[in-house]
């Protein structure tokens, strides 16, 4: 007789099936078989009825395969073996699984009790649990229980019937994922997310190539992009963690641009082309990320205020909560309420320069004027605040000694005057480009 034993995500919930083999004789008569198939059916009915997510843990304790024997020898006996996977939520769970699956409470606690020491507090547990079947009952062998970076302990029964535990240490590596794709003239977000981008690489993406392109006016459907980011996986080769990018390169019909991701000793990561100069300038083309615009500065018709004026900044339509960033270093000299503004943002920057943020849903924690801000900092979130908005955006404004201009006749610094590595530090640049190119051309980019 065989056993099946299914887990479900529910832990309270085991779901045990007998199948009968063929009766020997003077056991098991065809009624006491019925008795069994019926017990089959309604315990799948009941499977069924619950709508629970199913997971098979392990096979239905088939022996295991023992050599090929000659031919016409008797087949030798094989091994009563059973091997159980558990995906658990947490390692409170783990003890009580045990139970389930046979092992007596007392056993079951010694076993936790050696594991648990090498299992983290939070997150999943993975058990790989091993038992012998003998003389009608299942007899501990060896306990595997790992975390999501494959850390953990075996905990095994010694031939002297004593417990023995072998720590297990992490096995985290970094695996480099190469992604290519075009505009869909929707969005770089739809774009990217339907070639399987993951969220998380999403922004940054349009950050590191915020110097070389304004994603309102520059890009177009059949534009083709290339990212590559490395993601930590466990020994399973399963994902942990967040993803980072590393490789960011956009062509449109009149440019191309890409940069590499690098940290130079002493300082913090930053975007850097081919040659290792710096793709940061003194000003980004676009303050919020996924917006398109939708007033431009100049003359209009105020939707509000039913009268024509100078616009005297550029909108980018957002949804609400969509981060804000300082669009170049400098100085908060304001971070209070407007009334036509709503909540309203104050940068002031060198040479004369003053960038202003209208329409917040709320600012960035602790935010306040005196406040030194680098480049690309959150300052807020987009919102719908003060009388002067139909809708959540974001009013943009750029001022120079004074005057405001229109933020996109502001061009980007010239290459001359972008800073670039040299001697220890272009050494090692060149090497971590040169790493990426590789998984680039083994991607068949």
């Amino acid at each position: 007789m065989s056993e099946d034993i299914f887990y479900s995500y529910n832990p309270r919930q085991w779901v045990t099936r007998w199948s009968p083999s063929v009766a020997s004789p003077g056991k098991g008569g065809p009624a006491q078989q019925g008795r069994a198939r019926a017990i089959s059916i309604v315990g799948g009915l009941g499977i069924l009825i619950a709508g629970g997510l199913i997971a098979w843990l392990g096979g239905p304790g088939e022996p295991t395969r023992a050599p090929d024997h000659a031919p016409g020898a008797p087949a030798p006996a094989q091994p009563n073996a059973v091997r159980r996977t558990l995906e658990l939520a947490g390692v409170g769970e783990l003890q009580g699984a045990l139970e389930r699956f046979g092992l007596p409470p007392a056993l079951a606690a010694q076993v936790f009790a050696q594991a648990q020491p090498h299992l983290n507090p939070t997150g999943p547990i993975r058990a790989v649990l091993e038992m012998t079947r003998a003389e009608g009952s299942l007899r501990f062998r060896r306990l595997q229980a790992s975390n999501q970076d494959s850390s953990g302990a075996i905990v095994r029964m010694t031939e002297q019937g004593q417990l023995a535990t072998t720590p297990m240490a992490a096995q985290v590596s970094e695996r480099t994922v190469v992604l290519h794709g075009t505009m869909d003239g929707d969005s770089f977000y739809t774009s990217a997310v339907a070639i399987g981008v993951p969220n998380a690489v999403i922004s940054p993406f349009a950050k590191a190539l915020s110097f070389d392109f304004d994603f309102q006016r520059d890009v177009a459907a059949g534009d083709a992009f290339e990212l590559a980011y490395s993601q930590p996986t466990n020994a399973a080769g399963e994902a942990m963690g967040a993803p980072t990018l590393l490789y960011a390169s956009l062509t449109t019909s009149t440019k191309s641009a890409a940069v590499y991701l690098f940290q130079k000793q002493g300082g913090e990561p930053d975007w850097y082309d081919a040659g290792g100069s710096t793709a940061t300038r003194s000003l980004m083309r676009t303050p919020v990320d996924g917006a398109r615009i939708t007033s431009k500065f100049g003359m209009r018709f105020h939707p509000v205020l039913h009268y024509t004026r100078l616009h005297g900044g550029v909108d980018f339509a957002a949804p609400i909560g969509t981060p804000i960033y300082a669009a170049a270093t400098g100085t908060v000299t304001s971070a209070t309420p407007n009334n036509c503004a709503g909540n309203m943002v104050i940068i002031q920057h060198a040479n004369g320069m003053e960038t202003r943020y209208f329409h917040l849903i709320h600012y960035a924690e602790g935010l306040h004027a005196g406040q030194q801000v680098p480049q690309g900092y959150t300052i807020g979130f987009v919102g719908v605040t003060g009388i002067c908005t139909t809708g959540p955006h974001l009013h943009y404004e750029i001022h120079m000694n004074g005057e405001r201009v229109d933020p996109q006749s502001v061009q980007p610094d010239t290459g001359s005057e972008r800073k670039s590595l040299s001697g220890a530090d272009l050494e090692a640049f060149e090497r971590v480009r040169d790493r990426i190119d590789v998984a680039r051309a083994q991607s068949g980019s």
